[in-house]
């Protein structure tokens, strides 16, 4: 089976082993049936365009990975941030639900594994990483902290919440600010995969299902919350993105992260090899629209200003194994061993077991023995930093935090 873009299949498997103005403000005044608050305020954080930076943070990831939200400021990643996501909370009935109450609130952490070194107590009204969470905005006060719906594994249950947007829109609100963390939360990310098209499951919604519940969340919400969707990277004619209406409901969000990373993988187990994140096409690309450029270019061809378009970057590669051929195109007889999924592996692995031999569209790939692997380094990230200033595009964000090294090598590279 294909797997499509942005393949986070590896979620839960990992617990049990701009066109002109004129023309998106037509597109843009039109959209939407809701009489909601039409648009979200700025946010007065954000600081200068282009200038967010969005790290995933899973909360799996404390178990087998044992990457803690005190990774984050040990690294020095929380100074380099401006967004963290919170990866995942489930949908499931046509709401929101909390995804691992274990990992969210319950878990109790050491004082070696907290943010401030004090232990949680028995009788403290909140532990898990939302605690975590709390400790690391009070070292860092302008750190926003979204927490991030759907995502792979759960976003079945969007259609659901598409049959009634307002229902949908005041269960997240009332999990979102419950009176025990909404200190910690600063609004609420969508991962719909994909509104109106297949992803782990195939979504029926219809064109306008998306637009609906991101109007459904903003009338909610307000216009002082955060509201943020990860969405297709699919730029292909008839593909993903013109599956669901993305400039019509682009008046309800502060941006978009467009998942531009996962374009190829070793789902097509026998190849051809190519990059999972190419920024531009190549000679040989095996599907044209399959690279960031085409993607922004799309998006913006709906009226969606770039700014509220970030760039995404994987912190991980994908690879293949019985390859003979050191440059793209070549076959393959199957995904290459990883660390918690084969075919995948985290950048902070990568860079040491099979370094770079060539470039190709803006990204880097390695051939060590039989394996082929494709990753962004921080020479390629400093690229697409290039691309992303002269497009003005609002920003960066990264699938995530626990790929990068103890040092923070990547998100440095962004900065």
């Amino acid at each position: 089976m294909h797997t499509p873009l942005h393949s986070r299949a590896r979620f839960r498997a990992l617990l049990s082993a701009s066109c002109c103005a004129a023309l998106g403000a037509a597109l843009l005044a039109g959209a939407g049936t809701a009489t909601a608050t039409a648009g979200p305020a700025e946010d007065p954080s954000a600081g200068p365009a282009g200038s967010k930076v969005v790290g995933y943070f899973t909360d799996w990831g404390i178990y087998d990975r044992q990457y803690y939200v005190k990774n984050i400021e040990t690294s020095g990643s929380a100074d380099k941030l401006t967004h963290i996501n919170y990866a995942f909370g489930n949908v499931t009935d046509g709401k929101c639900a909390l995804g691992d109450s274990w990992a969210d609130t319950d878990k109790p952490f050491t004082a070696e594994q907290s943010v401030d070194g004090v232990a949680d107590t028995a009788d403290q009204p909140l532990s898990g990483n939302f605690n975590q969470l709390r400790k690391l905005k009070k070292l860092h006060p302008g750190l926003k902290v979204l927490w991030s719906f759907g995502g792979w594994t759960w976003s079945g249950g969007f259609g659901e919440a598409a049959k009634d947007p307002a229902a949908f829109a005041q269960s997240c609100y009332d999990l979102v600010e419950n009176s025990k963390w909404a200190d910690v939360f600063d609004g609420i990310d969508i991962d719909w995969e994909y509104p109106n098209a297949c992803g782990l499951t195939c979504d029926t919604s219809g064109r306008e299902g998306f637009r609906d519940v991101l109007a459904a969340l903003r009338a909610k919400f307000g216009k002082r919350e955060l509201i943020t969707a990860a969405i297709t990277a699919d730029a292909t004619s008839g593909g993903k993105i013109d599956a669901a209406d993305y400039g019509g409901a682009a008046r309800y969000v502060n941006w978009y992260n467009p998942m531009t990373y996962d374009y190829f993988g070793a789902w097509d187990a026998t190849g051809p090899t190519a990059p999972h994140s190419p920024l531009t096409s190549y000679p040989g690309i095996p599907k044209e629209g399959y690279d960031t450029a085409a993607t922004i270019a799309k998006l913006r061809g709906l009226g969606i200003p770039s700014s509220k378009l970030l760039l995404g970057i994987g912190f991980y590669g994908r690879g293949w194994t019985g390859v003979t051929q050191a440059k793209p195109g070549g076959t393959a007889t199957g995904p290459a061993a990883g660390t918690y999924e084969a075919g995948n592996e985290d950048y902070k692995v990568l860079r040491t077991t099979c370094p770079p031999t060539g470039t190709v569209g803006g990204t880097a790939y390695a051939k060590c023995g039989s394996d082929w692997w494709s990753y962004d380094t921080p020479k390629t990230i400093k690229g697409k930093m290039k691309y992303k200033d002269a497009q003005g595009l609002g920003g960066t964000f990264f699938w995530e935090l626990s790929g990068d090294t103890s040092d923070g090598e990547l998100i440095k590279s962004i900065n």
